[in-house]
This record gives C-alpha cells, structure tokens and sequence, in this order.
C-alpha cells in the first residue's frame, strides 16, 4: 500500500460493510478542484452509507454491492477515473433506488482499487467537488446519472468566518485534550490547514459526531458561515459531553484511590497496632463482656450473648456483617434486663399527685389506686392493660404521664395514629439491611427501666396494609398472659412485659380489632360539664398561661362569670383545647397592653370578650318555650358534649303519609314509625279517631337540617310530639326527655347521659323524663351540678305520657255527653 505512505490516518469506526470507512487526510490536498477542471455530464453513482463524502477529504470505502463494484470498476476505466458518490438514507436497504438517496453529493476521483480475497474491495476516494443529480440515466449493471457540479459561495463576512473558525479550534483544542482516542498531533495538522472551506470538510468528516441526515444538511449547505455556526455548536455539544465524562471518570478514579489508600492504611494500622500489643477488635469485645458481667439478665440471654459475642470474634473487621453484629451484641446489653424503678407506695402522696394534675377523671384515678394497693400488699402483680375510651381534649395522653409521675415510674409515650406496618412493633429481622428492633423494645431502652408507664396513643387509628397488620401484633404485648415472653424479631429472644404499664388511648371502640378490644380494661371517659371546664380553668389552664406569657397573678384575673362566657359562647367540644387556645389569647391581649404600658381592665368581664374574642361563634342553646301542639324537646349526645333539640309535628289533609326532615339517620326514622306505630295501636286509648291517621299527612321535622341526627335516644320524645299533635294537648313547660321506645310501649335505656343531663341543666330545663334504669347513671353525676332539676323514671309509654302533656280541659265533660247519647 504504497499510496498511503504520506497520508496520515485518524481513527474512527471500523469498516462496516458498504460505507465503513476511516477518513484520511493528505496535506498535499487541501484544496477544491481548480474550476477549470471539467467533469463528465454523466458519471456513475456509488451510493454509501453510513457516511457523507466531502469534498477534499480521502476516504476508503469497502465495496461489496454488485452495482457498487460495478460502477467502481467503470468509473476507473474512465479518464479521470471520477465517480459520483451520493449518501444512502436508509442503511438498512440493500439495493437503493432514485427515492433512496439524497440527489447533492461529492464527485470523487478514485486514487486506487484494492481486491481482497473475499471478493470485495476497497476503493480509496478523493472528494472534489460537490454536484447535484439531475436525473438516472441507467439502472443496471450499474447506477449512472446526470450531474450538475455545484459552484462556491462567496463569503461575504470575512472577518465574522475567521472569528468563528478560530472558535471552532480552540473548542477542537479542549476535544482533543479530553479524547483518549484522538492523538495529540491531530491538533497541529488542524493549525497548519489554511483553507477554511477544506477545515470545515474536514471536521464535518471527522469530528462532528451527527446521525447521516445532519452531516447531509452541512454537505449541502452554501453559506460558509452557517455551516461554520453549525459545526461548532456541535463540537460544544461533543466537548460537554467528554467533561462530563471526565468528571465521572476522575471522581470514580478518587474513589477508587481514596479505598485503595484506605485499605493500605488500615493494614499499616493493623500491623502498627499488633508490633505495639493493641488490637481495637479484641479491646471491643473485651468492652461488650465487661458491660456483660456487670449485667443482672436471665441465664438463656447470657449464654445467647456469649455465643454472638464469640461469632463477632469469628468476623473479619472490613465486612459490612462486622458492624451489624457489633451494634445487636450493643442493644442488648442497653435493654434493662430485670432492672425496675421503686414504685411510690404512698398512696395518699399518688391520689395528691393525680388530683393536682387533672380535675375529674375518678374512675381512672380509682383504678390506678388500687392497683397500687394490690401491689402494695401483694408485693409481685401484673400490671393492668387499661384503655382509655373518650372524645378529643379530655386529657386521657397528659393522664398517663401524671400517672407515671405519682407512681415514680418512667414515661414513654408511642403513637399508633397511621401506623401500617407490623414490624414497627416486632422489629426486623437481622438478615435485612438496616434491620431495626421494634419500637416497643426502642422504647423500653430509652425508658432505662422494665416497668415504665407505656401510652399507646391513639390505638383506634392502628393501619391495615400488603405489609402485615400491627392490631394483631399487638395482641402479644397487651396480653398478660403471653407478654412475660414478648418476641421481637430483631432481638431473637423472649422479653418480659408483664411489668410494664400500657394505658392505651382511643376516641371510639368501633375501629378496634374485637380480639385486641377483649385484652383491654376499657374506661370511658366523658366530656367535661361546664361546671368542671371552669374549675379546670381556674385550677390548671390560666395559671399555665399566665406563667407562659410572662405575667403575673395581679396582672389579669378573668372572673367565673367570663369564663363561663367563654366556654358558653366560643367553644364547642368535649375536651377543654380550644378552651385553652382563648385562654391563651386573652392573656396575649393583657400582655400587649402590659408591654405597650396602656391601662386596661385587670378583671377580665364577660362584656370584654368581645373587644378580645370577637363576636361570640355560638348562639346558647337556652329552653324557649313553645305554646303548640306537636312539639317536644329532646336530649342528644354529641362528640363536643349534650344538647337538647326540638321535635316538630305538622298534620296536613292527605293520605296518612309519612314525611321525616331534618337530616335524620336510620335509627331515627326507624324510631319515628316505631312512635307512629304505637300511637294508632293505642289510639282509642288517647282519645284519637283512626279513620284521622288515613286522612292526614304527618310530617315530622327536626331543625339544625345541616346537622346529622342519628340514635335510638328521640323514641319517646317523637312519640310525645306526634300525641301533642294528633290530641291537640300542648307539652308542659320545661319538660325534656330522652329514651327509646317499643312498639309495646316499653321505654329502653340510653347511653350519654350525663352530658345529656348537664345540657338540660344549662339550657334552663327544670323536669326531665328517662327510663328508670338510667336512674345509676345519674347518680353518678355531682349532685351540685343538677340542682333543681326534677327527674321522672319511666318504664312504660303511658308515663311519659301523663308526665308530659297537659291535661286536656273538658275531657269529662266530653266523655259523660258521649255516654248520655249512647244511653
């Protein structure tokens, strides 16, 4: 290959089939064709692909197609020996018809044709000139066609060109820095090409990295100083790419220095250590059995620790398993293995304790007590699982920390609010990565003690999930029986529970798993009366705001009287937060007078609340007193305490058909037609013709229509207003009542109460009728609370009958006519 002896190659893709090529460069070529040379008007076509020829630029080419061979072959036997080379638009086609190609390519002279053995060859072309195809004037053995040579462009910006040209070599110069495949002598054969025209060729051949279609575009392009712009935001995009490269590159190569440096000086440090008589691994584990003996665990966990301890032993350093097995021999040295804290047997000391922190709440208090009690005398108990049932703000979290207070126990305090996955409880196994314990035994560690007071918070709201179920995990920990040997996964042995303390906390039973529900000692807690809001307010609230807001007692003091206005007026709840966010406010108000020194009023009045609060957010619900038939007044439990409620009867001429408004559940209008039913099987009784029931419209309306009302509670006061309205016997006075009824006239007893009661007691009503079995309940009640309030216990529905309506006038008299006639 003697004609390659003064050409200089630069690497590119190796040969792949017709097209693949590595383009060559001779400096002695630089140049287009002078425009006197003459070209044939009919020349045969090669058509390549996979590559653009351009002008100026040496080229070898694999030729294998039969027409491709032959054109080759003619056009070398022609004077010249010129071929026109156009580029193939699809690769994948192996014979290209006129639609297959693109009409502008290069006239090329063909400068040797070398025959291999395997029956192809490769043609080594120099572009001269670019032409355009006019049309194909023969298909076969070979493609030939008509060409029309393309002339140059005058630059018109000279200056702009040379700029951009020198550009394009300082970017070439960086490319070539950062390119391991292209040899540094490339950028100085670059410097010495003088021609731009030829230097633009050539980096569109060579260094423009571009599909087929956009080296296409730069081959037919006129303007020189487009194709220049063109080339060089490619060669940008080209140099961006290899600083990324070489970004990744040089950082993974630091990696891979910075562990290879590591590694060396971990050995040296090792070596260091053993020629000194120190080893870190062996004064670790010398630590773990050191803490180990000092350690009052039971037998089976001692030989457990000593047995990891000797795998730890066993372990290479360097493995990541190393420091896995560290930490879990580390975790179970931390948890408190029969470890507990003194608990304070002085009762009367914990009663004060309890009593100071929260105002109410008996029944827990009595339960915590004797608990203490038994353990007291007994000495060894299981420690109850308690549940504490209630709506919103009652104070059942703060309870359990009160508790831990008097009893001089830990605290921890878990919440299961949107908990989903059951090894938050059991822990991981220690095969996964980033295997943890469970929370319960997290907590236990902190806790520092095996008898601390446990609040599982918001135990109802417990998820369900792929992941597994934690209700049913904790079946195991909140069972007495089964928690002296608690397993957690993470920690592979059995961990006893049976002293700790759980109190859970729920608003509702509903959503709670029946088995988990069985485990538990449940006690409800309801509402707070106004009367206890104000004590605890008095006792608790405003001396905790007062303190937070930097002011002192003779500063502000707000009067029973406002409170009561608060709680009446801009609250509605059961518990007492929002009470405590206004009590907050008002003391902010008393602060920015006291900081901007203006006078104010030291005695906040009901009359000031406005000035601080705002309009009043509620209307009271105070006993208004109705003078018609058809209306009786009931008692509703809701989650923020009791109210009472008016039941309204209209008949109107019609078919008897029945009409319930007012946005009334299931329970209540089944309620409703019991009430209905009961009244026409005693209607003879009550003075009620029947034929009436098949001649009116009943239609039965309870107002707040946006509320939903739902419950059995209203049984007896629908059947009080739909008697008022079909005698036309009004209700007496002040009368309220809550109960349900049977179609037998049986009055059942209800739940709610006590709240029921105290929003009786605050609304003004001064009689209230209820069965008889609810009498427990309100005397359960503080009898200051409902003072004169009158209360009738009912069994049967004419009670509440005669109890509630007025006597008719003129009844007997009526009724002696109606005999004297039918004598």
């Amino acid at each position: 290959m003697d004609f390659l002896k003064d050409l200089f190659f630069l690497e590119g893709d190796e040969f792949s089939g017709e097209g693949g090529m590595a383009s060559i460069f001779s400096m002695e070529q630089e140049d287009e064709t002078a425009e006197g040379e003459k070209y044939p008007k009919k020349l045969p076509i090669l058509v390549v692909r996979n590559t653009v020829l351009f002008p100026g630029v040496i080229i070898p080419i694999n030729v294998g197609r039969p027409r491709s061979l032959e054109a080759i072959q003619k056009a070398y036997q022609m004077e010249g020996r010129y071929v026109a080379v156009l580029a193939q638009m699809e690769s994948s086609i192996e014979r290209p018809e006129l639609d297959d190609i693109y009409r502008v390519g290069t006239i090329a002279r063909i400068l040797k044709i070398i025959h291999l053995p395997d029956g192809t060859s490769t043609a080594v072309l120099q572009g001269r000139r670019r032409f355009r195809l006019v049309e194909l004037t023969k298909e076969i053995p070979y493609l030939e066609g008509k060409v029309v040579a393309l002339p140059h462009e005058k630059v018109k910006n000279k200056v702009m060109l040379k700029a951009m040209v020198s550009s394009i070599l300082d970017e070439m110069a960086e490319i070539v820095e950062l390119s391991p495949h292209i040899p540094p002598e490339a950028m100085a054969m670059l410097q010495n090409i003088t021609n731009h025209r030829f230097l633009l060729n050539f980096l569109a051949s060579n260094f423009v990295d571009a599909k087929v279609s956009e080296k296409q575009a730069l081959l037919e392009m006129n303007d020189m100083e487009a194709k220049a712009k063109r080339i060089l935001e490619a060669l940008r995009g080209q140099l961006q790419v290899l600083e990324i490269k070489d970004q990744i590159e040089s950082k993974v190569r630091s990696d891979i220095e910075k562990q290879q440096r590591d590694y060396f000086l971990n050995q040296q440090l090792k070596t260091i250590q053993e020629e000194l008589g120190q080893d870190p691994q062996t004064e670790a584990v010398q630590r773990l059995r050191e803490r180990a003996e000092k350690k009052d665990w039971p037998e089976y966990v001692a030989k457990h620790f000593e047995r990891e301890l000797n795998r730890l032993l066993r372990m290479n350093p360097q493995i990541p398993d190393y420091s896995i097995q560290l930490n879990y021999l580390e975790f179970i040295l931390d948890l408190p293995w029969n470890t507990y804290s003194q608990d304070n047997f002085d009762l009367r000391k914990v009663k004060e304790v309890l009593d100071s922190d929260h105002y109410g709440l008996e029944k827990v208090k009595e339960r915590i007590l004797e608990h203490l009690a038994v353990l007291k005398l007994k000495g060894d108990m299981k420690a109850p699982i308690l549940c504490l049932v209630g709506p919103p703000g009652v104070g059942k979290t703060s309870l359990g920390r009160s508790v831990a207070r008097a009893l001089n126990r830990s605290f921890i305090r878990m919440s299961l609010g949107g908990l989903h996955d059951e090894s938050e409880i059991r822990g991981h196994r220690k095969t996964y990565i980033g295997a943890m314990p469970g929370r319960i035994l997290q907590s236990i560690k902190k806790a520092g003690t095996s008898n601390p007071v446990f609040i599982l918070d918001e135990i109802d709201k417990v998820g369900k999930t792929f992941r597994g179920d934690p209700s049913s995990a904790l079946l195991e920990v909140l069972d007495p029986e089964q928690n002296t040997s608690f397993y957690d996964n993470y920690l592979e042995l059995e961990y006893d529970l049976s002293k700790v303390l759980f109190i859970a906390t729920a608003n509702s039973l509903g959503s709670i798993q029946p088995a988990l529900r069985d485990r538990m000692e449940i006690i409800w807690i309801s509402g707070y009366s106004t009367e206890e809001k104000v004590q605890i307010a008095r006792r608790h609230l405003i001396p905790k705001q007062r303190e937070n807001h930097g002011l002192k007692a003779k500063q502000v003091n707000i009067t029973t009287p406002a409170i009561r206005a608060i709680i009446r007026s801009y609250t509605r709840e059961s518990g007492v937060r929002n009470l405590d966010r206004l009590i907050a406010a008002v003391m902010r108000y008393v602060a920015k007078k006291v900081a901007m020194k203006e006078s104010y009023d030291k005695s906040i009045k009901p009359q000031q609340l406005k000035e601080i609060l705002g309009a009043p957010r509620y209307i009271n619900d105070e006993y208004i007193a109705i003078e018609e038939p058809g209306v009786a007044i009931g008692l509703a439990w809701t989650s923020v305490g009791g109210e009472i409620f008016v039941i309204e009867v209209s008949l109107s001429k019609g078919r008897g058909r029945l009409t319930l408004t007012g946005n009334l559940g299931n329970v209540m209008k089944e309620s409703a037609t019991t009430a209905l039913s009961y009244l026409k099987a005693h209607c003879d009784e009550l003075d009620i013709p029947y034929e009436l029931f098949d001649k009116r419209d009943i239609h039965i309306h309870i107002p707040e229509g946006a509320i939903p009302k739902e419950g059995p509670s209203a049984g007896i006061a629908l059947l009080t207003a739909l008697t008022s309205a079909f005698t036309g016997r009004k209700l007496r006075p002040y009368v309220a009542m809550t109960g349900e009824i049977t179609l037998l006239g049986r009055v059942l007893p209800v739940g709610g109460i006590k709240e029921k009661i105290l929003a009786a007691k605050r609304s003004g009503i001064k009689e209230v009728i209820l069965c008889k079995e609810n009498q427990k309940d309100i005397e359960e009640i503080k009898p200051e609370y409902i003072k004169g309030v009158k209360f009738h216990y009912v069994e049967r529905a004419e009670e509440v009958l005669a109890l509630a309506l007025r006597k008719r006038r003129g009844r007997k008299k009526k009724k002696a006519d109606t005999t004297k006639k039918e004598k």
